[in-house]
């Protein structure tokens, strides 16, 4: 009999929820075994393990040292990644990292090239795309059921409490490394674009309502071009109470598919409709851990699988940079006042973007 995955977690905060729920039940079923869970916090330290009963590491050297440990997870600030990632990619341990990867695109590129040259798997949190709806979606696209995509709405009408904002670094370019782009339409954008495909330009404003106090932004409305010619718009916002469910709408010339939140409708021009899923919350108002863990269970079995079977992951963290690249080119647009073309995700076009921002 096989035996369970050694598993690390890194990071014990707010994001820490779903993770511990989806390790607790792999760990019931003999699927994994978490080792440790670190964070440099006592306090955290201490509730963590007081909630979830899982054990916790002294230092985090203990879990780089700790041949039990095969897979790290790791849920720490952008601000904290390249460090932690060096480290655990040279002990050969391979990484599961929630989004963003960092907080520019060229520290991305520098997280990938890292693990690359390690030869370790290296995923992405990204659980959105874990959705039965998306899933099959996602068939559908490829299947070209909508015929020739003609245009594209992406709108996250979310709401987050002031108290969200005064936790020290959220919301700043030093530590998250923006506002509502980077940390919560990252997750619908990336769905976007492996539905839709690349976008080839666009034209943004971003801002900061009068709703929240804090460094970036908290509202984008902006235009897409899309590399097949389909052209789309966007609303990202965390400032609309209470919140709603975030949604894509991708019509074509046989149909129109529209994914709100876990629930797919399409309703195609011959008069059929297809449905999928069913409503629920998606952590789009105040308390934004209020969704199923399930989604990220998934990513982490999948994960585990590409380990065990030296496979790619269903996303890799270098598929991660188109969305940052997006990110990146809706925020220059914004600041410029002008129409721009996100850049390709290579090392040379990282730095590039890094230096216009």
């Amino acid at each position: 009999m096989k035996a369970p995955h050694g598993v690390a977690l890194v990071g014990l905060g707010m994001a820490s929820r779903p993770h511990a729920k989806s390790l607790v039940e792999l760990e019931s079923e003999g699927r994994v075994r978490v080792v440790s869970a670190w964070s440099p916090s006592d306090a955290r330290r201490s509730s963590f393990h007081a909630e979830w009963g899982l054990p916790i590491a002294d230092s985090l050297a203990a879990i780089v040292d700790d041949p039990d440990i095969q897979s790290v997870i790791l849920i720490t600030p952008p601000d904290a990644r390249v460090a932690l990632v060096r480290e655990f990619a040279t002990a050969g341990k391979h990484v599961l990292m929630e989004k963003p990867l960092e907080r520019s695109l060229s520290a991305a590129f520098e997280l990938v090239v890292i693990a690359a040259q390690a030869d370790i798997k290296f995923g992405v949190v990204l659980q959105q795309r874990f959705r039965d709806a998306s899933r099959v979606l996602g068939e559908r696209m490829r299947e070209a059921a909508l015929g020739e995509l003609t245009s594209v709405q992406v709108c996250v009408p979310w709401w987050r409490e002031q108290g969200y904002y005064d936790e020290p670094g959220r919301g700043t370019l030093a530590r998250d490394g923006g506002g509502v782009l980077i940390s919560q339409a990252i997750h619908t954008l990336d769905l976007m674009l492996s539905l839709a495909g690349p976008v080839d330009a666009v034209m943004a404003m971003a801002a900061t309502t009068k709703l929240h106090a804090m460094e970036c932004e908290d509202f984008v409305a902006g235009s897409m071009r899309f590399a097949n010619g389909a052209i789309g718009s966007l609303i990202a916002t965390t400032a609309l109470y209470p919140g709603a469910t975030e949604s894509i709408v991708l019509a074509g010339t046989l149909g129109t598919a529209t994914l709100a939140g876990a629930e797919l409708t399409i309703d195609y021009r011959d008069g059929r409709q297809e449905a999928v899923g069913e409503p629920g919350t998606s952590g789009g108002g105040a308390n934004p851990m209020d969704f199923p863990h399930q989604w990220h269970r998934r990513l982490i079995e999948n994960f585990l699988v590409a380990v065990e079977d030296d496979t790619e992951p269903a996303i890799p963290a270098r598929e991660a940079l188109a969305v940052h690249a997006l990110i990146d080119a809706l925020l220059v647009s914004s600041r410029e006042g002008r129409q721009v073309k996100p850049i390709s995700h290579n090392g040379s076009g990282a730095q590039d973007m890094e230096s216009r921002t």
